[in-house]
């Protein structure tokens, strides 16, 4: 039977739900969604709020680059790193306006080898976010 252990990370946004960061099966590792939200806080990035918690005005670069970040460091907390991504799922709420920022900022991130990559528009998102990834990347 292959090992299947979870990890998760100290660096990264603490999941909204029961489960892991990251989770190894075999030589893949299985990345739960992660969005842009900063660790031990509910500021998520260039997101403006209103008193009811809805979403006023945000700035999606800055959402990308912080869920990139995450995805970064929960990668290497689990002992594999960001050029070992082979698979990416990207959900959007707002392609028409959101996907143009968020493909040039992808093609900075993933300049040489890129994953495969599945991007979708959703209704929303479990927090007041605009985008969040679902990766799997290999491990040793």
């Amino acid at each position: 039977m292959s090992e299947n252990k979870e990890f998760n990370s100290s660096k990264a946004p603490e999941p909204v739900g029961l489960y892991p960061h990251a989770r190894k099966v075999g030589n893949l590792l299985f990345l739960s969604g992660v969005g842009p939200r900063e660790r031990g806080t509910k500021k998520i990035p260039g997101v403006e709020l209103n008193e009811q918690g809805q979403i006023v005005s945000y700035d999606i670069a800055k959402q990308c680059h912080s869920v990139f970040q995450n995805i970064k460091n929960i990668l290497e907390d689990s002992g594999s790193s960001w050029d070992r991504i082979v698979d990416v799922t990207v959900f959007l709420t707002n392609m028409k306006d959101d996907f143009p920022v968020y493909n040039k900022i992808w093609a900075e991130y993933f300049a040489e080898n890129p994953p495969c990559r599945t991007t979708l528009e959703i209704n929303c998102l479990p927090t007041p976010i605009a985008i969040e990834l679902k990766v799997i990347a290999t491990i040793d």
